[in-house]
């Protein structure tokens, strides 16, 4: 899908076809219509088609007709009927007389339609790549207040219960925090090569927002850091917990197994065919077996009472 803006009178329209100072944002895009924009800005295919791969990594390219700038963004899959956190490539070419942008999905961060905003200015090209990457750190500190609002809530059903969905989707969580590290490190590595190198044109008037996309980002990339090393420390907290509790069950387990055998030793050696077996001729003799097995039981958990093994 190709969808065509240019800013008028400090507002962003629609347009049919590209025009000098324009912004054209390839979401999904067909074969023909990245042929189209290859040919008219003369950008190399691959170039064009980075951010179709998912598997692509953060970069800077700066070719003799054009700039790209691929980052990695958030977003969300869905798996087992549940939204998770994920991040997807997205790639801003600088050409001669358009930014163009392309993704495989629509995203908040491009969504400028019908507002007024200062930097979005289609014309300014500097400027609005700088505001969609500020538009992308906001997304990821956005994200990740919501992931840690989720772990907080899990944290609460796991003091009650330890269960297995549970913790499965505090792994996930881990796994997203995961992600986020990862590209977060990548785009912060991006920034500065814009911020040291002469990739882009800078104006001073875009130093202040250029200075608020490298602060947003590295706050992001902080905030995942801590994030993840909470959620990670929880998980191993739960794993001994879940650990100690295997080791309490096995230890009553055998301890229930010793006192349980007791009674059975005795009422085998009495059950045995042979002469000679005390009280074998005294009408007691089940009443005196059956409350030597019991006290012989007894005595066996009185000890291990007394090492405090139970």
């Amino acid at each position: 899908m190709q969808k065509i803006f240019i800013t008028k009178k400090g507002e962003l329209v629609g347009i049919d076809a590209p025009q000098k100072g324009c912004w054209i944002n390839l979401v999904h895009p067909t074969e023909k219509e990245l042929v189209e924009i290859e040919e008219k800005y003369e950008i190399e295919a691959d170039d064009l088609r980075a951010a179709l791969d998912e598997e692509e990594t953060t970069r800077i390219t700066k070719e003799d007709n054009y700039t790209l700038i691929l980052v990695d963004i958030p977003s969300t899959e869905e798996k087992d009927g549940k939204s998770r956190f994920i991040t997807i490539p997205l790639a801003i070419i600088l050409a001669k007389d358009a930014l163009i942008t392309v993704c495989l999905e629509s995203t908040p961060i491009l969504n400028f339609s019908g507002k007024a905003k200062k930097s979005v200015d289609t014309k300014l090209k500097t400027r609005m790549l700088l505001t969609i990457l500020l538009e992308n750190a906001k997304l990821y500190l956005k994200n990740l207040r919501q992931i840690n609002r989720q772990s907080e809530q899990l944290e609460v059903v796991l003091h009650h219960s330890i269960e297995n969905p549970v913790l499965l989707e505090m792994m996930e969580l881990g796994r997203s925090l995961l992600y986020f590290t990862t590209s977060l490190k990548g785009n912060n590595a991006v920034l500065e090569k814009l911020t040291k190198s002469a990739a882009i044109t800078r104006y001073e008037e875009d130093e202040d927002l250029l200075e608020d996309v490298v602060i947003e980002s590295k706050q992001a990339s902080e905030m995942a850091d801590t994030y993840s090393g909470v959620i990670n420390g929880m998980m191993d907290a739960y794993s001994s917990i879940i650990s100690n509790n295997m080791n309490v069950v096995q230890k009553f387990i055998a301890i229930a197994a010793i006192v349980i055998s007791i009674p059975s030793i005795i009422f085998d050696a009495y059950g045995m065919n042979i002469d000679g077996v005390p009280f074998e001729n005294s009408p007691y003799a089940f009443v005196v077996v059956v409350a030597a097995a019991a006290v012989a039981s007894l005595l066996v958990l009185r000890y291990f009472n007394h090492k405090q093994m139970f």
